[in-house]
């Protein structure tokens, strides 16, 4: 008998015969001898709807407020999830993030989990009932309701799964797993079986939307298996885990775009130590995540600095970085909305020579402009002109011969217009 948690997104219980048909899933699973603690989103486009009703309010409505309002969401999913349960003979109590003991810090829209108290869910597990725990929020040390951000709910249920040390973590979407590219961008995408943590956690970062970023990190730094299907049939999926040795011929994972991207120029900023500190500093202090940092070269003690945000922090950034680059004597602030990002992720990629040539080339047969390149051991990223990213997706995915798991990923190939 294992101990599961399993989480399901907005689409999956985006409406009541949805919901009926997870709780026919999640009872199931109990029905097999498994103990389960079930994280939920928000119903489909609820948090969405919440927001643009704020901001019929105010424009600028309080992040306390907010998260809050947002809370309520993830509320109702879990009590109707119960409910069903219930109504199929199933004990089941659902439980907010507060009763289920998700602590966090009091960064409110992007709170973190600073701890997480199992208590009283294992004591309701002991009860032999089915626990439902509302994805998306905690609450601070002073008792207020937090949110974790966009995806928050697949780091509830990572948390979750670690706090009362479960078997494995069950990831529900409304894909069958992790792909080689977008499928909805690129057709021939090829379903991966595996994946490890490291490279999950570079797709996820880079656009890959099918699981968050910070839920990834948290299941590698304690080994926690993660497996990523499809809530709407029972095709296996792709498990997270430490290491990945069912698809090992190829060095690229997969393509990643992300069209959630601005850049900020910051023009003619005095040239000397501390001044990186002077801006960036500000902008972590405000939760703001920074990527792809570009200095240009100095010419007369100035240079110009440019970095990406996600759009949805561009008009906090701004504000944040603009009195700043006054007080330094930048002559100005520009900002391009946009712009996307493009990547090519794998292990090893980085110290094996021929990986960036074939996607530099590829970008430039296609003849899309290379606007800045960023790199790790793991991956590489070109920031390039959205119109031109899903084409590049494509070209990409096609030059490294993704959709075949059996070819080589640096084969001779020859990429027509895409």
């Amino acid at each position: 008998m294992a101990l599961i948690v399993q989480k399901y997104g907005g689409t999956s219980v985006g409406s009541a015969e949805r919901i009926k048909a997870v709780a026919r899933r999640i009872a199931a699973t109990a029905d097999q001898g498994h103990r389960v603690v079930a994280v939920v989103s928000a119903m489909g486009d609820t948090t969405d709807e919440l927001i643009a009703l704020a901001r019929q309010i105010t424009d600028e409505p309080s992040e306390r407020e907010l998260d809050l309002l947002l809370s309520t969401g993830e509320i109702v999913s879990c009590t109707l999830m119960a409910m069903a349960l219930r109504a199929l003979g199933r004990d089941a109590i659902a439980l907010t993030g507060f009763q289920a003991g998700i602590r966090t810090n009091a960064t409110f829209s992007k709170a973190l989990i600073t701890r997480v108290e199992p208590e009283r869910i294992l004591r309701e597990l002991e009860r032999g009932r089915i626990v439902i725990v509302a994805g998306f929020q905690g609450i601070t040390e002073d008792l207020d309701i937090t949110t974790l951000g966009r995806g928050g709910s697949d780091t509830t249920a990572v948390a979750v799964a670690i706090g009362i040390q479960a078997d494995r973590c069950e990831i529900y979407t409304d894909v069958d797993g992790i792909f080689t590219a977008d499928p909805r961008v690129v057709p021939e995408a090829r379903k991966l079986r595996s994946i490890s943590y490291e490279e999950m956690l570079e797709l996820a970062k880079l656009g890959a939307r099918v699981m968050h970023p910070r839920a990834v990190e948290l299941a590698g730094v304690y080994h926690m298996p993660v497996v990523v299907r499809s809530s709407f049939n029972e095709n296996p999926g792709t498990i997270i885990q430490d290491e990945d040795a069912m698809e090992n011929r190829k060095k690229v994972r997969g393509i990643a775009h992300d069209t959630d991207v601005a850049r900020i120029t910051i023009v003619d900023v005095p040239d000397r130590p501390g001044i990186a500190a002077a801006l960036f500093q500000p902008l972590g202090d405000a939760a703001i995540n920074v990527d792809v940092i570009v200095q240009n070269v100095s010419h007369h003690g100035v240079t110009d600095l440019s970095f990406t945000v996600s759009r949805n922090d561009l008009r906090k950034a701004l504000r944040t970085i603009e009195p700043i680059a006054r007080e330094l004597g930048a002559t100005e602030v520009t900002y391009d909305a946009d712009l996307a990002k493009v990547s090519i992720v794998g292990a090893g990629i980085q110290t094996t020579p021929g990986y960036a040539g074939r996607m530099f080339k590829t970008l430039a047969d296609q003849n899309i402009n290379i606007i800045s390149i960023t790199t790790s051991e793991i991956r590489i990223t070109c920031l390039i002109k959205e119109s031109e990213v899903e084409r590049a997706v494509r070209a990409l995915h096609a030059a490294f011969a993704l959709e075949d798991e059996n070819a080589p990923d640096l084969a001779p190939r020859t990429v027509g217009q895409v």
